[in-house]
């Protein structure tokens, strides 16, 4: 599973999909529910690690993603993932709707696989070849 291509019914979960999902929001377990598979990009999972530093519940945080972090897999930026960032970053720049660099990795991530993203972030909405889904 780990480090495999999501293929089939699949998504890919922003930040803040992830940390809803492992507060337990149940419109986010209920979307994750119907999918074969769920991808975390590891730039996800780094704001996400970083995130958790700081919280009162690090350790719990910890705990959930060394049993459930296995279940996902995790998608890495790959120098095929380096064309879809920088037409992208190029597109957003020219329209003059920037996003923030990470995001515009994930939806390069994104692009490259075929996959929606799980967000609440509706800056992905304006992206040209990137289907958000919300909650």
């Amino acid at each position: 599973m780990r480090g495999h291509r999501a293929r089939g019914s699949a998504l890919i979960l922003d930040t803040n999909a992830l940390s809803a999902f492992v507060d337990g929001v149940p419109g986010v377990g209920a979307i994750l529910g119907l999918q074969q598979r769920a991808a975390i990009p590891v730039i996800v999972l780094g704001e996400f690690r970083y995130g958790i530093m700081g919280s009162r519940h690090r350790k719990t945080y910890e705990e959930w993603l060394e049993i459930h972090l296995r279940h996902f897999d995790l998608l890495a930026v790959t120098a095929e993932t380096t064309l879809p960032y920088a037409s992208l970053r190029a597109t957003l720049k020219r329209l003059g709707r920037p996003i923030p660099a990470n995001d515009a990795w994930i939806a390069a991530l994104a692009m490259q696989h075929g996959l929606p993203i799980l967000s609440r972030d509706e800056h992905f909405d304006a992206l040209p070849d990137v289907r958000r889904i919300s909650w």
